[in-house]
């Protein structure tokens, strides 16, 4: 399951504190009760992002490495494990919000020791532990998009719509064109990461194993689409009328009264939108995002066409550059910016496609509680690609595979178009 990383434990430990510096920072403009508040069961507190991912470096390294080792606190196990069957006990999910102690100096305080005592060992640690390093370092990236995106929740739930952030500077971007679009002629494709043991890239066990896919003649989108583009797409009755819509899809609109994206608001001036520098207009250039699985499909159906799968994404994003495009480098503004010319498949929003999350031909769970990491979660969810602009650049890839259930939208998801040929 778990990739190679360089031999040498300075550069392991030099990626190592720069990704957990990133969290930090991430965290610096919050309160205690900022840190501290869960907005809804899917989200969680920025101070369980901080101290989870510092459980697993802790859980899995210095304890299972370090004859000897004494937990920090005791407690924390039971507190800050996710959804590990194998690490027994944990609080649970929809409560964390609740966990009012340890305060977040504290959990900075266990982020500190752990790490200490991380960087010591390091250079004696097997080449096994090494890899779970690294491992982690992805796995907190992982959070850290999280991190924002349930922070932004957090912030959108609250009345007054708080900015922690000012404005993106932005050079002002005339809307784009017609969507261009790239045919591909069909045929067999190789799919998946390949597993080079002689590479030192990172792959989680999902990507693999690489395997031949059918793709039939096909054309996929040159770019997102826009909200300029979702703004006619409501204004034409896309949120008021059932054809477009699954039947799952068109319940969830009726029962929870979907009108538009996540954060949109009209006002009398148009669209709005919240974000983390606040509520401003739409920027109609930009590409849409916090928008469901059910919406990207119904949109897809209004439009004509339908979402890509994701084997046909894959083999048309295989010639760009994944550290590309708008990803996150540091703390401060993160926002999708105006769509370019230029065809992008990386960076601003996730996009949905219309493939079932499911193990590819071949997988099998690692052993051990590492190995309850992606694999018992392929059911009910649908694959997405790309990053988004609150992924930490670097860490995607074409073969990666992010996934969510179809209904949830808090992420910065949004929409490429496909069609037959």
């Amino acid at each position: 399951m778990l990739k190679p990383m360089p031999a040498l434990s300075s550069a392991l430990a030099d990626r190592f504190a720069k990704v957990r510096g990133l969290s930090l920072a991430l965290a610096a403009p919050l309160s205690d009760a900022d840190a501290t508040g869960q907005s809804m069961p899917d989200a969680s507190p920025t101070k369980w992002h901080l101290a989870h991912t510092t459980w697993f470096f802790e859980t899995f390294i210095l304890r299972d490495y370090l004859p000897g080792y004494v937990l920090h606190d005791e407690r924390f196990p039971f507190l800050f494990n996710s959804y590990y069957e194998a690490e027994g006990r944990r609080h649970a999910r929809d409560r964390r919000g609740m966990v009012t102690r340890p305060t977040l100096d504290e959990v900075r305080g266990y982020r500190a020791a752990v790490d200490a005592a991380l960087l010591r060992a390091l250079p004696g640690l097997p080449v096994a532990a090494h890899e779970l390093v690294a491992l982690g370092c992805h796995h907190e990236e992982q959070h850290q998009e999280l991190l924002i995106t349930d922070m932004l929740h957090l912030f959108g739930e609250n009345p007054i719509e708080p900015a922690i952030w000012p404005p993106a500077r932005k050079v002002p971007v005339a809307m784009p064109g017609p969507v261009g679009w790239i045919e591909h002629a069909g045929g067999i494709v190789g799919i998946g990461h390949d597993g080079d043991t002689e590479r030192a890239d990172f792959a989680f066990d999902c990507e693999g194993p690489r395997h031949d896919t059918l793709l039939l003649p096909h054309a996929i989108a040159d770019r997102t689409v826009t909200n300029g583009e979702w703004a006619a797409f409501i204004a034409d009755g896309g949120y008021r009328e059932a054809r477009h819509w699954l039947a799952d899809g068109w319940a969830w609109v009726k029962a929870e009264a979907i009108a538009a994206p996540l954060y949109w608001e009209e006002r009398d001036d148009g669209w709005t939108r919240f974000g983390l520098d606040g509520r401003r207009a739409i920027d109609p250039a930009a590409p849409v995002t916090h928008v469901s699985f059910f919406e990207a499909d119904a949109y897809a159906s209004w439009a004509g066409v339908r979402l890509p799968t994701e084997f046909e994404w894959e083999t048309a994003a295989a010639g760009y550059d994944p550290a590309g495009g708008n990803q996150l480098d540091e703390a401060g503004p993160v926002e999708p910016r105006p769509a370019v010319a230029a065809p992008a498949f990386f960076g601003d929003v996730w996009q949905w496609t219309g493939s079932a999350y499911r193990p590819y031909p071949g997988f099998r769970a690692a052993e051990g509680a590492v190995g309850e990491y992606n694999g018992k979660f392929m059911s009910g969810q649908f694959v997405l690609r790309g990053g988004s602009c609150a992924t930490p650049r670097g860490h995607a890839r074409a073969s990666y595979r992010n996934f969510f259930y179809p209904h949830q939208r808090w992420q910065f998801t949004g929409v490429r178009l496909a069609k037959d040929l």
